[in-house]
């Protein structure tokens, strides 16, 4: 009897020492479709007018933010390349003219996309602009950010995989509502969901560019690739990955150095933001690697003391989705990642919430059997937002136990947060599109790498 006693208590201690993993949310969201809007939808209502521009959308145009990328698409006809410009209360209109090109994907052609870079702007100020010169002419405006430095309070917003179902539209409008106003929007990836219709039906991608001109023709999205945006389909005679995401959104690489779209860098205010692709060679001597290899000491945290990574799929995630299919990318650049004091690596893919603990996994080198995570103050959160809302729906199989590293984990749609107010502290939360606009699902406060290394990563909110 004693023995059998001993079993079970030993039984029952390596449970308690291999499931204290964080928090798996009580919340149960209510299981439904996440059906597709119609495409009549007034979220889809092409804007009145002959050839009048839609999909209007904004992006960084250059590393230090005086620069953006306007982008807009005309169907009837080229129209006018040319962006008028002016700042708020001057009389004063600039222009900068751009270009245009069409493509082609299997049966369908695309309209006019148009692409325009406005150079030498003042920072902390905000510009009126207009698209569709002498014909159908749309006003926007927006803001740069405030100059580059360490202690300028900034706040990004956070969303990824959004696709355009209902769910699509309630965390958009989540987004928008919520108090915490973000500043710009950091997109971790899969964007249109486009591949996912018959043929790779390519107008989709210009229902979801309307879809979100609310948004991104007033504020930047900062792009990273997803593998919604490969849309290879040798099949269909299309065997060249990513061809309507690059035609018809731009990001500021070649500032960078980058030799690709898909990986690149930017400063904005406090921040330095890198962006990686997870859909391109990034093993030993490939262009991405050359280039992360030489980015980093180019970092300078008394400049930008928050350093930020973008990619889509992510190294640590405990849902059975996806699960792992980061590992040989985390294998190659987490050293990088702790070496540099990476601050926060947010991602997307896995169609859930989820955010980890500071750890790293870099000690393991084949015969020393080092192959668990540990606590590391010197690695970054990992945060995964793949929760937009798109139609394939939430990832609701989570691995059991909860491992160690996971802080908070819950399968719901929403966004987050960023919010730097200096050089050791910012905000993060993330909301839930069934809450109030205010509420935080989960929260925590940020303490920077290199100005304030202490612990708090695993204080959260429910």
């Amino acid at each position: 009897m004693d023995s059998v006693v001993v079993v079970l208590f030993m039984l029952l201690n390596s449970l308690v020492m291999f499931s204290n993993g964080g928090i798996t949310s009580k919340y149960v969201r209510k299981f439904e479709g996440t059906p597709d809007m119609p495409l009549d939808s007034d979220v889809f209502q092409v804007p009145c007018g002959y050839n009048a521009p839609q999909q209007v959308h904004i992006t960084q145009g250059d590393v230090e933010g005086k620069a953006v990328i306007v982008s807009w698409v005309t169907q009837e006809a080229t129209g006018s390349n040319t962006v008028l410009y002016w700042r708020e209360n001057s009389c004063k209109k600039l222009q900068a003219h751009g270009k245009s090109k069409t493509y082609k994907f299997y049966n369908y052609t695309s309209g006019h996309i148009h692409h325009c870079f406005i150079r030498n702007l003042e920072y902390d100020t905000k510009y009126h602009y207009v698209v569709g010169v002498g014909q159908t002419e749309r006003q926007f405006w927006f803001f740069t950010p405030p100059e580059i430095g360490p202690d300028v309070p900034y706040t990004f917003g956070l969303i990824g995989d959004l696709g355009q179902t209902f769910d699509s539209n309630l965390t958009l409008t989540h987004y928008e509502n919520n108090p915490t106003k973000g500043q710009t929007l950091l997109y971790v990836g899969d964007l249109s969901y486009a591949d996912t219709y018959p043929n790779h039906d390519n107008t989709r991608w210009d229902s979801w560019g309307r879809f979100v001109e609310r948004s991104t023709a007033y504020q930047p999205w900062i792009w990273t690739a997803g593998n919604h945006e490969l849309d290879f389909a040798p099949k269909l005679g299309e065997a060249k990955p990513f061809k309507p995401f690059t035609r018809r959104y731009r990001t500021p690489h070649k500032a960078s150095g980058s030799t690709e779209s898909f990986w690149y860098s930017i400063k904005r205010g406090p921040a330095y933001i890198i962006v990686l692709a997870s859909y391109s060679a990034y093993g030993k001597y490939t262009p991405q690697y050359t280039w992360l290899e030489e980015e980093f000491p180019k970092v300078n945290r008394t400049e930008t003391p928050w350093l930020i990574v973008l990619m889509h799929s992510p190294w640590y995630n405990s849902y059975d989705y996806h699960y792992m299919e980061g590992e040989t990318m985390r294998v190659m650049y987490e050293p990088w990642f702790v070496k540099n004091k990476v601050d926060v690596v947010f991602a997307g893919h896995v169609h859930a919430y989820e955010r980890s603990e500071r750890i790293s996994n870099i000690a393991y080198n084949v015969v020393n059997g080092l192959c668990s995570p540990v606590k590391d103050q010197s690695a970054p959160v990992y945060i995964t937002i793949g929760d937009g809302g798109n139609l394939e729906g939430l990832a609701t199989n989570m691995t059991e136990p909860q491992p160690k590293y996971s802080a908070f984990r819950e399968a719901s749609f929403g966004h987050a947060i960023f919010s730097i107010k200096n050089r050791t502290h910012a905000y993060y939360g993330w909301h839930r599109n069934q809450d109030g606009y205010a509420v935080k699902g989960d929260s925590m406060w940020f303490h920077n790498r290199v100005w304030h290394p202490i612990d708090k990563s695993s204080s959260s909110g429910s």
